[in-house]
C-alpha cells in the first residue's frame, strides 16, 4: 500500500482517487473546494488541509488541475509541492499542460531531489471511473517501472512514450481526435434529427458499423438526448484547443480541422454552456443550421 496524493478533486482527480482507493492505496487529498475533501472522505480516503499538508504525508503526489497557473504554482509555488514533498518523493503530473511547461516542471523538481513524472490521461472521468482509457507516462524509465504498479491501479494501461514533455505532446493529439471526432458526431447526429430520423436506431447503426468511433459512443447518446452532464467541461477543453493549437504552431503542422471546430466550440462557449459536456457543441450546430435555413 502506498500513500499517494492527490491535489485537485474534481471529475477526473475524484475517479482516479476512487481508483486508488479501490487497489488499496491510501489517499490524502486537497482541493480548493472543502465539499471535494468531504466526497473524498467518503470513499474513504483523506481531505488534507493544504497543499503543503498532502506533500508532506505522501510518498507520490499527483497533480490534477484545470489550469497552467495553477498547476505551475501547486508544483513550483512557495507552497507548492516541491518545496514541501518528503525527500524522494515523485511528484506525478496529469494535468493537461504545454510541452515547454512540463519540461520545466522536470527539470526544477528534480533540482528540487525528488523524482517528476509526466502522465497525462487519455479518457473522460466516467471513463476513468470504470477502469476504460490510458495513462501517457513521460520520464525516466526507471522511474515510470518504479510507479508502474501504482500507475496501473489508477489505470490498466499505462504506456510510455519518452521523457517529461513527449506524453503530454502525445495527449494534446489525442485530444486533437476528441474534439474532431466528438464534433463530427454531433454534426451527423444533427443531419439525422433534421430529417426525422429515430437517433437511437441511427446509434446503433454508426456505432457498431465502420463509421464508428469512441466518442460517438460516449458522447452519441448525450446529443441524442440533449443533456450535457460534463464528462469534460466545455470551458476547460477550450483550454485544451488553444494548447493544441500552439503545439501544432511550434512544430509547422496543418491543423484546419481543429481550427474550424475550436470556432463552432466557442460558439457554444459563448452562448453560456461551458459548465457542460463538450459535445453541447451541438447547440452551435443547431443555431448555425437555423440561421440559414430559408
Amino acid at each position: 500500500m502506498r500513500v499517494v496524493g492527490m491535489i485537485g478533486l474534481g471529475l477526473l482527480g475524484h475517479a482516479l482517487a476512487s481508483r486508488l482507493l479501490a487497489a488499496g492505496h491510501a489517499v490524502v487529498g486537497y482541493d480548493v473546494r472543502p465539499e471535494q475533501g468531504d466526497a473524498l472522505a467518503r470513499l474513504g480516503g483523506k481531505a488534507g488541509a493544504s497543499v503543503e499538508d498532502v506533500a508532506g504525508r505522501a510518498e507520490a503526489v499527483c497533480v490534477v488541475l484545470p489550469t497552467l497557473a495553477s498547476v505551475e504554482d501547486v508544483i513550483l509555488g512557495d507552497a507548492g509541492v516541491a518545496a514541501h514533498a518528503r525527500p524522494g518523493a515523485t511528484v506525478i503530473q496529469m494535468s493537461t499542460i504545454s510541452p515547454a511547461l512540463t519540461a520545466r516542471l522536470a527539470r526544477e523538481v528534480t533540482a528540487h531531489g525528488h523524482g517528476f513524472l509526466d502522465c497525462p490521461v487519455s479518457g473522460t472521468s466516467a471513463m476513468v471511473a470504470r477502469g476504460d482509457g490510458l495513462i501517457i507516462a513521460g520520464g525516466e524509465p526507471a522511474l515510470v517501472e518504479r510507479w508502474r504498479p501504482l500507475l496501473e491501479a489508477m489505470l490498466p494501461r499505462v504506456v510510455h512514450v519518452g521523457p517529461a514533455g513527449h506524453a503530454t505532446f502525445v495527449k494534446l493529439v489525442a485530444n486533437l481526435l476528441v474534439g474532431v471526432h466528438s464534433l463530427a458526431a454531433a454534426e451527423a447526429l444533427t443531419m439525422a434529427r433534421r430529417a426525422g430520423l429515430d437517433l437511437a436506431r441511427v446509434l446503433e447503426i454508426l456505432t457498431s458499423g465502420p463509421a464508428g468511433s469512441r466518442m460517438l459512443e460516449v458522447r452519441g447518446p448525450m446529443i441524442a438526448r440533449e443533456d450535457f452532464p460534463p464528462q469534460m467541461k466545455l470551458e476547460l477543453f477550450m483550454k485544451d484547443l488553444h494548447l493544441i493549437q500552439e503545439a501544432a504552431q511550434s512544430v509547422g503542422a496543418p491543423i484546419p480541422l481543429t481550427d474550424a471546430s475550436e470556432r463552432l466550440y466557442a460558439a457554444a462557449l459563448r452562448a453560456g454552456h461551458g459548465g457542460e459536456d463538450l459535445s453541447v457543441v451541438v447547440r452551435a450546430l443547431e443555431d448555425a443550421g437555423t440561421a440559414t435555413r430559408p
